[in-house]
């Protein structure tokens, strides 16, 4: 997000009307270009290599590094240098509307840093652990709720606003509310929780603009508001316009009767079209229906994390993610094509998409590559020593990193960790805190692994009872209460005590 001040020449259009005007703001507006990076900042390991290979076949003017031989003595080149190379490169582009496709050709190229770092074969995770399963909506979002800035009445109230959010993300309809009343529902929780209608809502609001956006929409059409909205498109821009004032005709495709309204021209009906149809209309798509049998997926670590000596070093994992450049002799195809000729603009096109998704490639990376390193500074000892995990949340991270939570939210998301511990998704690092009994802070994360150890080393013949751990924690200076101890420990998957029992 920038803080830009400039004289602009309006983008969202109302008619053939242009106006000039001064503006100071700060504002994110969804180009293609952002909305591919957020794309493919939402991809696993695996699903990226399959993304890279899809635009490979698409599009004819990328193409694969083969073999990258590199010399001994050559300078390792960073994550930062290639970021400050491909916004030199972008930087001049963007000053001229005659882009040197040559530069692009000679600069954008996607070349993996650190890859020959990424671990032997020997250091890999075991295939046991490469399985988990899928995460439902309610989960996800708990999560995120758990480590954003809500404070306990805030949480309370959006822990039972979940429970009325259906499988698609919208607030469910239930059959005891007439189905065009459903502030009714938002009034029933407010009875319910003996809490002010106005504190409901204000929390419904918060929980729209988690990820993935828009969840606790009482409509399709305030969905997709909140999705512009949260993209910087406001009520100046003709997206949005469209949305609120003509929804319903936008529905049936009345597009001319809209395009008439509104007083734009078909081409500018087309281009508002193109962006909405790019909203989501199901943002609980990619989630686990609530009550589905939880089927398992194959995981592959989208970062390693290795001691050498007292250093402990990141390295991004490559393996399988094709190395890609711009194909030379489609730069000379552009250069012999005629001023007008069809092929030159289809060649442009292709050229601009080519860098978009490298860039995006590459940022994608960077963020990763910059989350973990903000991990590694604020969980040090559990890296290095063993310890305990440290209470940790999203803004902190966020704020050390200068990136908006609901980006770090998608970083940490399906994204996993290859350390000398273990394999972890990378939201194992964000923990609430837990008070102890000398005042300090454990995270809530150190708390379930030691119920897990506890768990592991009892008599079969005689497990722990959820009272017992209560006590044996407390020994240990945790103080926290039996239905605490019982809600980690289902969380964990554990079952009671009474069904652990073996009778040897």
């Amino acid at each position: 997000m920038l803080v830009v001040l400039s004289l602009i020449q309006l983008n969202c259009r109302m008619g053939m009307e242009l106006k000039i005007s001064q503006k100071m703001g700060q504002q994110m507006v969804m180009t293609p270009q952002l909305r591919q990076a957020v794309k493919l900042l939402t991809l696993n390991h695996l699903e990226l290599q399959a993304a890279i290979q899809e635009e490979l076949v698409e599009n004819p003017v990328l193409e694969e590094i083969e073999h990258v031989i590199s010399s001994d003595n050559e300078k390792e080149t960073t994550i930062d240098q290639i970021s400050k190379e491909i916004e030199l490169v972008q930087n001049k582009t963007e000053q001229s509307d005659e882009i040197d496709w040559q530069a692009y050709a000679d600069s954008f190229s996607y070349l993996p840093p650190n890859s020959q770092s990424a671990g032997h074969v020997d250091d890999m995770p075991g295939y046991d652990q490469t399985l988990t399963r899928n995460q439902t909506l309610d989960e996800h979002l708990i999560w995120q709720i758990q480590m954003a800035n809500f404070n306990a009445i805030e949480r309370e109230i959006a822990i039972r606003i979940l429970g009325e959010i259906d499988d698609d993300g919208y607030l469910s309809q239930r059959d005891d509310i007439p189905a065009k009343s459903q502030l009714n529902l938002i009034q029933l929780i407010a009875d319910e929780t003996e809490m002010p209608i106005e504190w409901i809502e204000s929390v419904r609001q918060k929980i729209m603009r988690l990820d993935p956006v828009g969840c606790g929409s009482k409509s399709l059409q305030e969905l997709l508001l909140t999705q512009l909205d949260v993209w910087g498109y406001d009520d100046e821009c003709v997206e949005f316009l469209i949305i609120r004032d003509h929804f319903s005709a936008y529905q049936q495709k009345k597009y001319k009767e809209i395009a008439k309204s509104m007083s734009l021209t078909l081409d500018d009906m087309r281009e508002a079209k193109a962006l909405i149809s790019r909203l989501e209309p199901r943002p609980a798509r990619n989630f686990l229906k609530q009550g589905d049998v939880e089927g398992q997926e194959h995981i592959s670590p989208d970062i390693f994390v290795k001691k050498v000596g007292d250093d402990v070093v990141i390295s991004m994992n490559e393996d399988g993610v094709p190395r890609l450049k711009i194909s030379p002799t489609y730069i000379q195809k552009l250069a012999e094509a005629q001023r007008g000729d069809p092929s030159n603009a289809f060649l442009k096109d292709r050229m601009r998409a080519a860098t978009w998704l490298i860039r995006s490639i590459h940022q994608r990376q960077r963020t990763i590559y910059k989350v973990v390193e903000s991990l590694l500074k604020f969980q040090a000892e559990w890296f290095k020593e063993g310890t305990a995990l440290k209470p940790l949340t999203l803004k902190t991270v966020a704020d050390d990193i200068e990136m908006h939570e609901s980006t770090v939210s998608r970083v940490t998301t399906r994204k996993y960790l290859h350390c000398p511990r273990g394999l972890f998704e990378l939201k194992y690092f964000f923990n609430s805190s837990i008070s102890t009994g000398d005042g300090a802070e454990i995270a809530s994360e150190s708390v379930k692994d030691q119920i897990k150890e506890l768990i592991a080393s009892e008599d079969p013949k005689k497990p722990l009872s959820d009272a017992k751990l209560v006590a044996l924690l407390k020994a240990k200076n945790i103080d926290i209460a039996r239905r605490t101890v019982a809600k980690y420990r289902e969380a964990l998957g554990i079952e009671s005590s009474s069904k652990r029992k073996k009778i040897l």
